[in-house]
């Protein structure tokens, strides 16, 4: 225990984080059993260790521990907690939690043998959570995203912005657009943000094309098999499906296509595909009246954001589909987005939504919402797309 709490100091005092994130404002310090969900790269460990120190700095009752530590070989996390709990432990912090085997029904009986024991845990994007047999019911779940284009240009300025909703952008954005345009211009950070501004490594890891393609390898080649129990042997099809996605560009699905050029049956491919997108790595479309793991074909397939479809395509991207896969990374932490046959996308089901080019003349200008992705202002209901980055 006290090489654990040793560790725990260490840690908070060499991990600092350079920004709070959002979330720590969303999450109930009064639930019990919290789960922290998030992809590779997303800042789990420094958002629990920054959620220490903001709310239990000086707090003895509350310990960080990452589940990897070799100590868990030995002991197991039930007899472990219990420990903690005699010695007055309140609030306990584990990190990777998904790492140690049946993980789930562990924390069901440390749930039920210590009430008054708060167990905040993160876990990869691509496990179940809330469906879980053991937890559902009973755990808070919360997502944590990569960064937005606001808390980048936070950290990049030191200024301070707000959140707006999409509606609130939507009837307000001129005056929005005023309001920041006094202090920065966005347009001056945006390309920065879109090759490497999503993961917050970047303030740490020079060369982010080279941490991104070890993240994407680590997810295909570990994540995904294990948690889907996925032979060695078909890792370079989850590998070549990922990157004629990203290649393509054009989005549009086609799965007998798809079928024959990684050499798997048309069901495979989309079990791919809906694998994929639990690990974050893609995104995909489906009409408003389908679920989101409804597990139909989807109408649209992107990569998960900006800074992964640069990593896979080495720079060499179409534009247009640059900016939608940010439109889209963007909002979709925070709004609901669908497939639209009158737009590029369906945002809550509300808003019809187009991403254009700066001075594009089409009918899409007259009509729904127009994104205009090197604007710097908007006028009626053409906004700036760079405005997107400030829903969280």
């Amino acid at each position: 225990m006290d090489s654990l709490r040793s560790t725990h100091i260490t840690l908070l005092k060499e991990r600092t984080s350079a920004i709070r994130r959002g979330l720590s404002d969303e999450i109930n310090r009064n639930g019990r059993l919290i789960a922290i969900k998030g992809s590779r790269g997303v800042g789990k460990t420094n958002f629990l260790l920054e959620y220490c120190r903001e709310y239990y700095a000086e707090d003895n009752s509350c310990l960080y521990i990452n589940i990897n530590n070799l100590f868990f070989a030995a002991e197991g996390l039930y007899h472990f907690v219990e420990r903690f709990y005699k010695l007055g432990g309140k609030v306990l912090l584990l990190d990777q939690v998904h790492k140690y085997p049946g993980w789930d029904k562990e924390l069901l009986a440390c749930y039920r043998s210590f009430p008054d024991l708060q167990i905040v845990f993160t876990i990869s994007s691509i496990v179940r959570v809330k469906s879980n047999e053991y937890l559902k019911g009973i755990v808070e779940m919360y997502n944590l995203s990569g960064l937005s284009f606001r808390e980048f240009l936070e950290l990049e300025t030191g200024i301070h912005f707000p959140v707006f909703s999409f509606q609130e952008i939507v009837e307000n954005h001129e005056k929005i657009v005023n309001d920041i345009l006094c202090r920065i211009r966005p347009l001056a950070y945006f390309g920065n943000y879109l090759r490497y501004g999503y993961y917050p490594i970047y303030l740490e890891e020079k060369s982010h094309i080279d941490y991104l393609l070890k993240n994407i390898n680590l997810t295909l080649e570990f994540d995904i098999p294990y948690n889907n129990q996925i032979e060695l042997k078909y890792l370079t099809k989850l590998k070549k499906l990922l990157y004629i996605v990203a290649r393509d560009g054009n989005c549009t699905v086609n799965i007998s296509k798809l079928s024959s050029e990684i050499g798997v049956s048309r069901a495979t491919v989309l079990n791919y595909l809906y694998y994929m997108k639990n690990a974050r790595l893609l995104t995909l479309l489906l009409p408003e009246e389908d679920g989101e793991d409804s597990g139909r074909k989807p109408n649209k397939l992107y990569i998960h954001n900006p800074n992964l479809l640069n990593a896979v395509c080495l720079d060499e991207v179409d534009t247009g589909v640059m900016h939608k896969t940010f439109l889209l990374s963007q909002l979709c932490p925070v709004h609901r987005i669908n497939y639209s046959e009158n737009a590029d996308f369906l945002i809550d089901g509300t808003y019809n939504v187009n991403v254009c080019r700066e001075g594009e003349r089409s009918r899409n200008r007259r009509e729904g919402i127009v994104m205009e992705d090197m604007a710097e202002r908007g006028k009626g209901n053409i906004i700036p797309l760079w405005l997107a980055g400030f829903v969280y």
